[in-house]
């Protein structure tokens, strides 16, 4: 009888290490076909325009693109490191690598962007950062993102936007090293520091004098088609103060508005538009008497621009589609990210987690079912 069950034992054994093989093997195939599926689905594009943060961060935020990655491209030196590459002897150029789905966004498009974030006729370097490192570049994967590089040059040359020559260079692509890990994602990391930095190296202030109101970004197929209303029905819907708040860019007084002591369960949205901005599981006490959140519920929707007034450099915050003022930004904020998002609530609206869905944010719901 005893061999009988460890005969039957041994069977056991030998059929789930082969159950669990197969579906070892499986998954394996799987994963691999899902990778080839990206591989087919998405195609990438490599530029080079000075700095790798600022480009890195002009790129991640568009629909269509699914990774940017921020590294080193065009030299001779295998796995270079930032500090040899910062010597300017490795030959490479900080660059950007992007994958980004073709059906969503065009390399055109892609383009498009690039030349409107860079000053393409310089060719010592970019804005403060002199160098062979930071020349502007377009590292093309195929001879179609060729010609339709060479295409937009030609076309950039003949727009007479640009007195002085056009360098930047068309250059085919090799091989990308990526960057070390405390340079992916920089303006995410550090925001107020990158601020900081874009301004002081003088392309925030270029690039407006020469695009003027066109410096937006191109985006490809906008999340949202908001039109902000008028002056006179922003003046009709808002408060006397919610007003000069979001459009004229005052500050509230602290410990004397709405949220500052709000303690309830829900998100904050745009007073003007109604785009999602923060949570309350980001919401802490941060004793300065107004609004403070770790971090923002929907990145797309913040945008940070240096504040110089009252001689002093801070980082504003602004809604995307509105454009309203919110507030500043602080790196003196609790972990884990470190960050403080000062803002008035004058220019939010809560929603309490149980009218989410009525609202029609249930899409934020399962937030609070955790």
């Amino acid at each position: 009888m005893k061999k009988v069950i460890r005969k039957f034992l041994i069977l056991l054994i030998i059929v789930i290490a082969f159950i669990y093989v197969s579906q070892l093997f499986a998954t394996n195939q799987k994963g691999e076909s899902t990778m080839n599926k990206q591989d087919e689905t998405f195609e990438k594009s490599t530029f080079a325009g000075g700095c790798f943060w600022c480009i890195e961060a002009a790129f991640e935020r568009l629909e269509g693109v699914f990774k940017v990655v921020s590294g080193y491209t065009g030299g001779h030196k295998e796995n270079p490191t930032y500090e040899e590459v910062l010597a300017g002897k490795t030959g490479h150029y900080e660059a950007v690598e992007i994958l980004y789905d073709p059906s969503k966004i065009t390399y055109k498009e892609l383009l498009y962007i690039f030349w409107k974030i860079i000053d393409p006729t310089d060719p010592e370097g970019q804005f403060a950062d002199k160098g062979s490192q930071y020349r502007t570049a377009i590292f093309y994967h195929n001879e179609e993102q060729k010609r339709l590089a060479l295409e937009s040059k030609e076309e950039l040359e003949k727009s007479g936007i640009f007195e002085k020559p056009i360098v930047t260079e068309i250059i085919k692509f090799i091989k990308f090293y990526p960057a070390e890990e405390y340079h992916q994602d920089y303006y995410r990391k550090c925001p107020v520091r990158y601020s900081t930095y874009k301004f002081s190296s003088g392309r925030e202030q270029f690039l407006k004098k020469v695009w003027g109101e066109n410096m937006k970004e191109k985006e490809s197929n906008s999340e949202s088609e908001y039109e902000k209303p008028s002056e006179e029905e922003l003046k009709k819907k808002l408060t006397p103060l919610q007003y000069n708040v979001t459009q004229e860019n005052r500050t509230e007084s602290p410990f004397n508005n709405e949220y500052w002591n709000n303690k309830r369960e829900g998100i904050y949205v745009d007073i003007v538009s109604g785009e999602a901005l923060f949570s309350s599981l980001d919401k802490f006490d941060s004793g300065s008497g107004w609004p403070s959140f770790t971090k923002s519920l929907e990145e797309r929707n913040i945008v940070a621009n240096m504040d110089t007034t009252y001689e002093m450099k801070r980082v504003e915050v602004r809604s995307k589609h509105a454009d309203s003022h919110l507030g500043h930004l602080f790196e003196d904020g609790p972990e884990p990210t470190g960050l403080r998002y000062c803002i008035n609530s004058a220019s939010i609206r809560f929603i309490p987690k149980e009218d989410l869905e009525k609202e029609g944010y249930e899409e934020y719901l399962e937030l609070f079912l955790k």
